[in-house]
């Protein structure tokens, strides 16, 4: 990868200071404890998740008589002898879970790799010998793996969501019908999984009546109160424990079948137990993003501007459990549409439940309006870029809300201006160099501006230092950085001055690391914190550094200790309450009240060989306008990732399906592409500085999830503008172009 730029870019107006992340040092020197590092008290037993070698049947008979003679095996649990758990909810219930069905709650088989037997034993190696010969037997029967397949279950979104209601504002069909240039194509993305570095791990214990999970969540809180709910415990007496996280994207906000096996092995054995899922495991463990297929009808005027707006969006779901990211109401707000219709489906066949995958909503939706804007530009002789430009609108055309900020056009000048973009020749086929089709493709990247209630500890001292305390989630982020900074900026303190401690459900609740809340809730939080501090100590929002200075010197006690909480606007005070009881209340994008997103231009080279259809990036330019920036350091660690995880979404990652067995083929990360440095190449970002007022106490909008939206429209565009093909059907490899 070209390392030409700057991993610290200078602050621009409306930003804080690139400084380096709290834990930097110990993270790349390994001195960094994750959840599976924790001690535990006394010797730890190890577990070993069997999963099912079929994708839909039942369990005639288990044989356990070869696994229980291995050395060293403690307990065998299936459905045979598995103690009672309470019923739990999922997301879309109100609840944590994600899936309907209890851990070995029965003979029957819902998918490839659900759990059948837990194995514990003194040593890992035991209990994965013990696997291997647990004799289980199967009555199979034949499972539907995906679109297309026999045997699949088509619904309407408002069958199995309720809340659901579908978009219609004047009429998409005639608005279509009448225009001068018009597309109707269709689009398909694939399952994908997350694949994080760190793998799932549950670590559990009991203290007496007490409960303690080591495990990495993007949810503290809510695994906190999911589990006791489970175990049938109070909630007071379970201690959640995830003090850094090596990756989750999604992959670790719900609670899985994993904890409750852990819990309940560790009560009946007296002592804690480690289950870790294998790279295998995970992919059918703990969800993924789901494939789907998607109508895009769009027409425009002879001037270039949009008139219809018809989109239609089914996804792969599980038959257990519904799972559903929807996300066309977000779709709809981009353009200046006069006339729209979405319409959302479900595909439910016998495979595990998708759940949460960075963008999840965002990613498929996009990628299909923005493939079709493009499409449609070329169809009217536009240029992409001025098309967009064009169409640009300031308020949400369904409701007619207005944005709180909207720098699009700003990204696409920056972009612009940046890449080059006015030397492209706008025929396809037109620009190459030797053996190599060069081709230029833009698309826009938006994700919605989201906030969750929150609240924060901040002890400050005498002697000019300062505690924060919040059960937030630092997923490789910067999320402790960023705090800080948040409080060290509001109190005039130098954040190295600060020591923060989150990941631990003892702490004040935080927001779901998800959805890219973390940043905008939290820090608000802690300025409701600060400003307690200046209220105690009677210091004036405007003073000074050197008047804060003075009063923590001039406290009577050495130190002051308070609790700020912080609701976003349209939620009443119930909210905190939820909050402690684990509850999930997001507020933000395409509201009743107001229009928030984050923005984003992206515009990328792609140059395909003529001769063998390789297909290489060499350079992609991003640039983003997301309100206050509070670490351009940080930002751009999260604005790079984007970029290189939208390139692998275009051009490498897809789950593999073997329709017969309804299993997953490349289910460990030597087949499972990502792109690594080899294909990644110049990649240069812009942030555009904005100011938005509206979103919550410091302006701050979410970006963990802003920059890989798009990008794979963005490089179809420009694998046809290089070889004149269009790509529908991604990841593009090498045999679509041949």
């Amino acid at each position: 990868m070209a390392q030409n730029y700057d991993p610290a870019p200078e602050a621009k107006s409306n930003m804080g200071q690139p400084i380096p992340r709290y834990e930097a040092v110990q993270k790349v020197t390994g001195a960094k404890i994750y959840a599976d590092d924790l001690p535990v008290p006394g010797r730890a037993a190890y577990g070993w998740m069997v999963t099912s070698a079929i994708a839909k049947g039942r369990i005639t008979s288990i044989d356990y008589t070869a696994a229980k003679s291995v050395p060293g095996v403690q307990l065998i649990l299936t459905h045979e002898n598995r103690p009672s758990l309470a019923d739990i909810k999922t997301f879309a219930g109100g609840g944590l879970g994600i899936t309907d069905v209890q851990p070995l709650s029965g003979p029957e088989v819902h998918h490839d790799g659900q759990p059948v037997a837990l194995i514990v034993a003194d040593t890992f190696e035991a209990a994965r010998e013990a696997s291997f010969k647990l004799a289980i037997s199967y009555a199979e029967s034949s499972p539907t793996a995906t679109f297309g397949d026999e045997g699949t279950v088509e619904k309407n979104l408002s069958e199995v969501n309720p809340r659901y209601e579908p978009i219609r504002f004047n009429d998409a069909d005639a608005a279509i019908t009448n225009s001068a240039h018009s597309i109707d194509v269709e689009y398909y993305t694939p399952t994908q999984h997350h694949n994080a570095i760190e793998l799932f791990s549950t670590t559990a214990y009991w203290d007496g009546p007490r409960l303690v999970l080591h495990e990495p969540s993007q949810y503290v809180w809510g695994l906190r109160n999911a589990s006791a709910s489970m175990m049938e415990v109070d909630a007071e007496n379970v201690r959640v424990k995830s003090p850094f996280v090596g990756g989750a994207f999604g992959s670790k906000a719900a609670l899985t079948h994993r904890t409750a096996l852990a819990a309940m092995a560790a009560k009946q054995l007296g002592r804690p137990v480690k289950l870790v899922a294998m790279r295998d495991q995970g992919f059918t463990h703990s969800g993924h993003r789901q494939e789907t297929r998607q109508r895009v009808r769009l027409g425009c005027d002879a001037n270039g501007k949009l008139t219809g707006y018809d989109h239609r969006q089914w996804e792969f779901t599980a038959r257990t459990t519904p799972y559903s990211n929807g996300g066309l109401e977000k779709t709809v707000a981009m353009y200046d549409f006069k006339a729209a219709r979405t319409d959302n489906y479900v595909v439910q066949g016998d495979r595990n439940v998708p759940t949460f995958m960075r963008s999840p909503a965002e990613v498929p939706t996009v990628y299909a309006l923005e493939a079709a804007m493009n499409e449609l530009a070329a169809k009217a002789g536009i240029d992409p870029v001025e098309f967009r430009k064009m169409n640009d609108t300031r308020v949400n055309p369904v409701n007619g809300v207005p944005y709180t900020s909207r720098s699009l056009n700003e990204c696409l000048d920056a972009a612009a201006e940046r890449f080059g973009w006015t030397g492209r020749n706008p025929e396809a086929r037109s620009m190459r160099d030797g053996d190599w089709l060069i081709g230029w493709g833009c698309s826009i990247a938006m994700y919605p501006t989201q906030m969750m209630p929150s609240t924060a500890r901040l002890t400050v001292r005498r002697n000019g230092t300062a505690f924060i305390e919040v059960a937030a989630h630092d997923v490789g982020t910067g999320c402790y950085t960023i705090a800080a900074q948040a409080a060290g900026e509001r109190l005039g303190i130098d954040p190295r001055r600060i020591d923060v401690r989150m990941g631990d459900s003892r702490l004040p609740p935080g927001p779901i690391s998800g959805g890219s809340i973390s940043t905008a809730s939290v820090t608000s939080a802690i300025a409701k914190a600060c400003d307690l501090v200046d209220e105690r100590l009677g210091v004036a929002k405007d003073a000074s550094a050197e008047e804060r200075s003075a009063a923590l010197s001039g406290m009577a006690m050495p130190e002051l200790e308070v609790v700020g909480s912080w609701v976003p606007a349209g939620m009443d005070e119930s909210a905190i309450e939820s909050l402690y009881k684990g509850g999930v209340r997001i507020s933000g994008g395409a509201g009743e009240e107001r229009t928030m997103f984050a923005f984003g231009a992206e515009m990328v080279e792609v140059r395909v060989n003529e001769r063998t259809r390789e297909v290489r990036v060499p350079r992609i330019v991003g640039a983003f306008a997301a309100g206050r920036i509070m670490n351009p350091r940080t930002a751009h660690s999260q604005y790079l990732g984007g970029l290189i995880w939208g390139i692998g979404s275009a051009l490498h990652e897809a789950t593999e399906i073997d329709h017969k067995r309804a299993r997953y083929v490349n289910d460990n990360i030597a087949e499972y592409l990502i792109p690594v440095n080899a294909d990644i190449e110049q990649v240069d970002i812009i942030m555009v500085p904005e100011v938005d007022e509206e979103v919550n106490i410091l302006g701050v909008k979410g970006i963990g999830e802003l920059a890989n939206v798009g990008t794979p429209a963005a490089i179809t565009d420009a694998i046809w503008h290089a070889t004149g093909i269009r790509i529908r059907d991604l990841p593009v490899r090498i045999e679509k172009l041949l």
